[in-house]
């Protein structure tokens, strides 16, 4: 059964650490690969992006797998999180082995952050060492194909998705062929999920399952909207990150193309997008236990469209999770609270 999840990909596991209240809003959020790790790459769009170990997931480079990736708030200061990830993962005997005794390891942990800082009151709460240790126990302690909170939870508890608050959220499908493809997403976005003229989410326009708010409704969003804009300071630095995963047996190189037209799923459901202000980045997973059709050289496309579908849904969920915030950082209302669940 699945879960409609990034947790569908066999072996892959999610964990949040989120850190509110006491001038906090913030978190981590670790994405754990089987033992042994995942075949990962990943693709940068944004121009300001604040990652961590992307360059080992060059196809050109030694790394093949990868034991975990943390998307983590505060900015390049909560780059720290992966630091507690990688304590972690040696203490497990897990990562590259680089000596003769089986604890010599290095676990290669990419990471990437979204901007938050300050957004609970205090500019100096955001993730450290011990947030990431905590996100990944969490997910370790995870069943297999356990669902995937939603919403102001880890990476995304300071999310805003332009004058709305974000989150995180998560989505899957399973192709005709048996393989599934999945995504989680933390939006956090500079520019808007919203269409203006009608508030309805750009995302679901997309997909085509639609129901556009009354006039009214869509008005009173549109003077509260307004109205918060005027209090809260302009977004400087903002980003959404992915993670997009199949259980597909992908090369590196494939991986990457997978990351790459995953991007396509974020420019659907955000408008602007790949900004320079902006850090989008998109990682991608293989944990490789369905093997694609070797007889055919375009097997991949299917894989390839759905990351991109999946990122879109994921979005939306996460829009659609996420709950309101009023407090001494600013004021972002949820899609929820404006328009209602419809």
């Amino acid at each position: 059964m699945t879960v409609d999840a990034l947790t569908d990909v066999d072996g892959l596991r999610v964990g949040h650490a989120t850190r509110a209240g006491d001038g906090r809003l913030t978190g981590t959020t670790v994405v754990l690969a089987p033992e042994g790790g995942a075949v990962a790459a990943v693709d940068v769009r944004g121009g300001g992006p604040g990652t961590k170990e992307t360059d080992a997931l060059d196809p050109r480079n030694v790394v093949q797998k990868v034991e975990a990736v943390v998307l983590t708030g505060g900015s390049a200061y909560g780059l720290d999180a992966a630091s507690g990830v990688m304590a972690w993962l040696e203490e497990q005997g897990r990562g590259v082995r680089v000596g003769p005794d089986p604890g010599h390891v290095v676990p290669v942990v990419p990471a990437a952050c979204v901007f938050d800082l300050g957004r609970g009151g205090d500019f100096r709460a955001r993730p450290d060492a011990a947030t990431g240790r905590a996100a990944v126990e969490a997910a370790a302690a995870s069943t297999q194909g356990a669902a995937v909170h939603e919403g102001c939870v880890g990476a995304g508890t300071g999310a805003v998705a332009g004058q709305l608050k974000g989150g995180v959220g998560t989505a899957s499908a399973v192709l005709d062929s048996g393989v599934t493809v999945a995504a989680l997403v933390v939006v956090n976005a500079a520019g808007s999920v919203l269409d203006p003229d009608t508030g309805v989410l750009y995302g679901e326009l997309f997909q085509g399952r639609v129901r556009y708010p009354e006039e009214h409704v869509h008005e009173a969003a549109r003077r509260r909207l307004a109205e918060v804009a005027s209090k809260n300071a302009p977004p400087p630095l903002n980003t959404t990150l992915a993670v997009v995963a199949t259980d597909a047996d992908l090369t590196k190189a494939q991986a990457q193309k997978m990351a790459g037209t995953a991007h396509d799923g974020i420019a659907r459901a955000v408008r602007p997008v790949h900004l320079l202000h902006d850090g989008d980045t998109v990682f991608a997973l293989s944990t490789g236990t369905r093997t694609l059709d070797s007889a055919s050289p375009l097997a991949l496309n299917d894989v390839l469209a759905a990351g991109a579908d999946v990122v879109t849904r994921a979005i939306v969920r996460a829009v659609r999770a996420a709950g309101s915030v009023d407090g001494p950082g600013g004021v972002w209302p949820s899609y929820g609270e404006l328009y209602g669940k419809r």
